[in-house]
């Protein structure tokens, strides 16, 4: 078990690895925020879906107004599930980068750039910027993430 242990440790010491821990957490925990955003946007604009958190506002018919959607809400939603569907390959995809060899440099960079255009994603939905930022911000982090895999299925594959 000991020898276990040593190869994480070991791990924990690839600079690499430590770049990809730093930037992947980063991403989790604004992806994480993005539900504190959700509930404060459905407490603030008293748009709920089930009828259990309305009835914390009412009973009855009264509490039934609150079963709604509203745009706000929905904005932040799917601003959040675009990071579930960007920031979780990402997770994946990374570690799979970090494991396959590249330069600190390279890694660094890719880890900073698709950081940075995830936040600039949601600041681009959540204020709302005007188009392409977001778009633009979606496709650098998806290139990103694209870039990486075929890094790693290079090193793998030979390709």
């Amino acid at each position: 078990r000991s020898g276990e242990m040593a190869k994480s440790t070991q791990l924990i010491d690839n600079e690499v690895f430590r770049a990809y821990a730093t930037y992947a957490a980063i991403v989790l925990l604004k992806m994480m925020l993005m539900s504190l955003v959700t509930a404060y946007y459905r407490v603030t604009r008293k748009a709920f879906v089930n009828p259990e958190d309305a009835a914390s506002l009412g009973k009855g018919d009264s509490a039934k107004k609150y079963l709604r959607t509203d745009p706000d809400v929905e904005r932040v939603r799917r601003g959040h599930l675009n990071d579930l569907e960007n920031i979780v390959p990402f997770f994946g995809i990374g570690l799979l980068y970090a494991l396959s060899g590249p330069e600190l440099s390279t890694a660094l960079l890719h880890y900073r750039i698709f950081a940075g255009a995830r936040i600039l994603h949601t600041f681009a939905y959540l204020i709302p910027l005007p188009q392409p930022s977001r778009g633009l911000s979606w496709a650098v982090g998806y290139a990103v993430t694209f870039s990486m895999a075929y890094k790693v299925l290079k090193t793998v594959l030979l390709l």
